[in-house]
């Protein structure tokens, strides 16, 4: 919840500064944001190789611990397709990009934003790269506030499945306290699998 909250306040700042003119015209560019986005993949690139759980879950995988990521992104397009049509401001595949954020709020809202900005102009793609951010953020904070009830309601994979790609690392803590540590492994191999599925997803519905 408190990264969730320094998330947001980062970008309100970051609003309130561009708002006012405070910031200088190099930062503004868009090569600026291109090389942010490629120094956010290098690190996501880095973060995911360099764990030391991935050896461990490469060398024990079994193809039905695939089910459940493939069925978590299935279901998340899906939700987002019905949600699209009940929108008129955006298209199909805009939504479908944001829904393809998984709960991966940094990264998603960055691509979009950068990647629709030739196509629909600087003030839409920056509009529709913070919808990514604030639907990512809010799914996540949905997973930590409503995981006890997920579990009572629906299952222990209801919390995983909820978290998105958020499942490894930032909702890991309640999803194994309330589905319990038999899922920890489930959960870890979970969000990895949907969290390498978000640089493919979002630049695909971006391209439509």
């Amino acid at each position: 919840m408190k990264g969730s909250l320094i998330i947001v306040g980062a970008f309100v700042i970051g609003c309130v500064a561009g708002a006012g003119g405070w910031l200088p015209e190099w930062l503004l560019g868009g090569d600026v944001t291109m090389w942010i986005l490629y120094a956010l993949m290098l690190q996501v690139g880095i973060g995911i190789g360099s764990d030391e759980r991935l050896k461990e879950i490469l060398r024990t995988l079994s193809p039905r611990l695939l089910l459940l990521p493939c069925a978590t992104i299935a279901g998340t397009l899906i939700a987002t397709l019905v949600i699209s049509f009940l929108l008129s401001r955006w298209t199909t595949a805009e939504v479908l990009a944001v829904g393809s954020g998984m709960g991966y709020y940094s990264l998603s809202s960055i691509l979009i934003t950068s990647l629709k900005e030739p196509s629909i102009g600087v003030v839409a793609a920056a509009e529709l790269g913070t919808i990514a951010l604030m639907a990512n953020i809010f799914r996540e904070i949905m997973t930590l506030v409503f995981a006890p009830l997920m579990v009572r309601w629906f299952s222990p994979l209801g919390p995983i499945s909820a978290g998105g790609a958020t499942s490894m690392d930032v909702t890991l803590p309640v999803i194994t306290r309330f589905s319990g540590r038999d899922w920890v492994f489930v959960s870890i191999v979970h969000g990895i699998v949907v969290d390498f599925s978000v640089p493919f997803l979002v630049p695909f519905f971006c391209s439509l």
